[in-house]
This record gives C-alpha cells, sequence and structure tokens, in this order.
C-alpha cells in the first residue's frame, strides 16, 4: 500500500471515524441528562418531585430507562410487515444522529464544516418524517396509520416556514456554512447602532419575528407540545408508535429527542450566537466557546420545556391553520422585507 493513500485516505478518514464516535457518544449522554431535565422541569412546574430514586437526584433514570427497554423483549404484531417495521425507528434514530456532521460546537469543531451545512440539516431532517410513515404504514393498525399521516402533514407544513427563515438568515449572513453564519453574528444590528460587540449583533433582534416563528416551528417539527399531535394519547393512543415496544420504541424516542436538542442548536447558531459571548470582554471572554454553545442550547430547551409543561395542546385544525394561514404569510412577507432593507441599505453580506 502506498504511503500517499495511507495519508490521504485512511489516516484521515480514521481521525473522522474517531471524532464521530466521540461526538455521538457525547451526544446520547448529553440527550439522557436532556431527557433528565425536561421531566424534572415538568415535575417542578406541577409542584411534585419527579425523577428521584435511581442515583443521586435521580441522575440515573434515564439510563435505567435505558437498560429497561433494551432488556424488554420487542413484541411485532403478526400482521405487520416486518422489515419495515423494524427499519422505521431505525431510520429515525439514523436520519436524527446523522445531521449533527455539520453542527458546529465551535470554530473548527465540526466533523464536516462543508460550505452547505443548513442544506445539509435541512435535508436530513426532513427525511425523519419517513421513519413516522414506516412506522405507521408497517404497524397494519389504523391508529398508527392515521397519527402518520398526521405526522407527515404536520412536519411539512411546518418545514415551509422553518425554510423560509433560513431564507432571512441566509440574506443577512450571506454564506449557507454554519461556522460562517455564527461568525457573521460578531457585529449586525447593535454595533450598526454604534454599541460595542454583545449578544444585541446576534440575529435575535434584527429578525425577532423570524426568530419567534422558528422556535414555534421547531415545536411543531419536532412534535413537541402543544403540537404532539401525532402522539395524542386521548386521540390516537400515543399514535405511530403504538405497536412498538422495547428497542425499537427507545429509537424513536431517541430520534425524537436528537431532533429537538438539533432544534435548540440550529436555534443557537442561527439567532443566538452559536459559541460567541454575551459580550465580547473579560470575564465573558474567558469562558470556551463550547460552554457558551451548550449553555444557549441548555436555555433554549429550558424554554421548549416550560412550553410543555403550561401550554395546551392544539387542536389538528388549529395547527394547521398556524402553519398556513399566518406563519406562511408573515414568513414569506420578512423574506421580501429583508431583501428590500437590504437592497436599499447595502448591508448585503
Amino acid at each position: 500500500m502506498e504511503p500517499g493513500f495511507v495519508d490521504t485516505y485512511v489516516i484521515p478518514g480514521l481521525i473522522m471515524l474517531g471524532q464521530s464516535v466521540l461526538l455521538l457518544v457525547a451526544l446520547l449522554i448529553f440527550t439522557a441528562y436532556i431527557l433528565y431535565a425536561d421531566r424534572k422541569i415538568w415535575a417542578a412546574v406541577q409542584m411534585r418531585r419527579g425523577p428521584n430514586v435511581v442515583g443521586p437526584w435521580g441522575l440515573l433514570q434515564a439510563f435505567a430507562d435505558f437498560l429497561k427497554f433494551v432488556l424488554k423483549e420487542p413484541v411485532v404484531p403478526a400482521g405487520s410487515n416486518k422489515v419495515v417495521f423494524l427499519m422505521a425507528p431505525l431510520v429515525t434514530a439514523v436520519m436524527a444522529m446523522a445531521t449533527w456532521a455539520v453542527v458546529p460546537i465551535n470554530e473548527n469543531w465540526a466533523i464536516a464544516d462543508i460550505n452547505v451545512g443548513i442544506l445539509y440539516v435541512f435535508a436530513f431532517s426532513s427525511l425523519e418524517v419517513y421513519g413516522v410513515i414506516m412506522g405507521g404504514w408497517a404497524s397494519n393498525s389504523k391508529y398508527p396509520f392515521l397519527a402518520a399521516l398526521r405526522s407527515a402533514a404536520q412536519m411539512v407544513s411546518y418545514e415551509v416556514s422553518i425554510g423560509f427563515v433560513i431564507v432571512t438568515v441566509l440574506l443577512v449572513t450571506g454564506s449557507l456554512n454554519l461556522t460562517a453564519i455564527v461568525l457573521s453574528q460578531q457585529d449586525g444590528l447593535g454595533t450598526m447602532l454604534g454599541l460595542s460587540n454583545s449578544f444585541l449583533d446576534w440575529n435575535w433582534l434584527a429578525l425577532f419575528p423570524m426568530f419567534i416563528i422558528f422556535f414555534i416551528s421547531a415545536l411543531a417539527e419536532t412534535n413537541r407540545p402543544p403540537f404532539d399531535l401525532p402522539e395524542a394519547e386521548s386521540e390516537l393512543v400515543a399514535g405511530h408508535m403504538v405497536e412498538y415496544s422495547s428497542t425499537p420504541f427507545l429509537l424513536f424516542f431517541l430520534g425524537e429527542y436528537i431532533s429537538v436538542v438539533l432544534m435548540c442548536a440550529l436555534t443557537t447558531i442561527l439567532f443566538l450566537g452559536g459559541w460567541l459571548p454575551p459580550f465580547d470582554f473579560a470575564p465573558f471572554t474567558w469562558v470556551p466557546g463550547p460552554v457558551w454553545f451548550i449553555l444557549k442550547v441548555m436555555m433554549v430547551f429550558f424554554a421548549f420545556s416550560m412550553v410543555k409543561a403550561f401550554v395546551p395542546r392544539y387542536r389538528y385544525d388549529q395547527l394547521m391553520r398556524l402553519g398556513w394561514k399566518v406563519f406562511l404569510p408573515i414568513s414569506l412577507f420578512m423574506v421580501f422585507l429583508v431583501a428590500l432593507v437590504l437592497q436599499l441599505t447595502g448591508w448585503a453580506a
């Protein structure tokens, strides 16, 4: 084997494989504790304890649940399409995890820092709906099938809004690269007003309506309350996952929570300055970038959890009306308005 081949392909491939394994392990552990935090926040709002038995303060509860799911016997319905039935949760989990390949936690801290990173994320997150459709159809039962149809319609509807939100961010930043989007927020509206670099430069202020639309659409896209209609227990008996148990159910559940964390990370990257400190002076600049990134992701997730705790579930017609009659016109208008302002002022990147 030629040394050139080893240096060019083998060693970089092994490095990328090691980075991928490290990222996935860190992501799975972080997701386990995000799930724990979700249950604790919900419990605190309802004035009860939440998980507090397994490990100190219940910190090992997620791992106990993991073992329970893994060791249980999976039940596959006799009338189902077994291959598609078992492929569906795998597709959901793999798509959710693969999306993280381009997410930068710090400058030059991405597995693949590609120039079309935002399109990669949008494409893979869109493909997750196939796992839901496959699971609902392959179960050979009316409730999962209805839930899969609901979920497909819901995810497609809100992807339209998310797409237009991303367009406005791209107009402002002038790049499809996620790292470039973060770095472009070092100077923004606050700097133009004569202030020093701070959180006022981030896109959340200049694109505030789109920030709100993105946050709400992210809830709908990931089936989070109050938009958890594909899994509405009162109507669809846990939706497309009703026939699933054991590890296949765990993969669906895992894929959903990893998607939630991804949406929190995207909100952080597109609107909250990624790993940038809120103020560009000490002691804020002493804190490493990844710490700021994780803190912002946790802050956005806290907002997700609080919405889950106190906003009642929408009816399905209300959900569709919000997506198509409210968010779509506002998003289209904002794309036009942002493009017009950038053209007239010459601020375009």
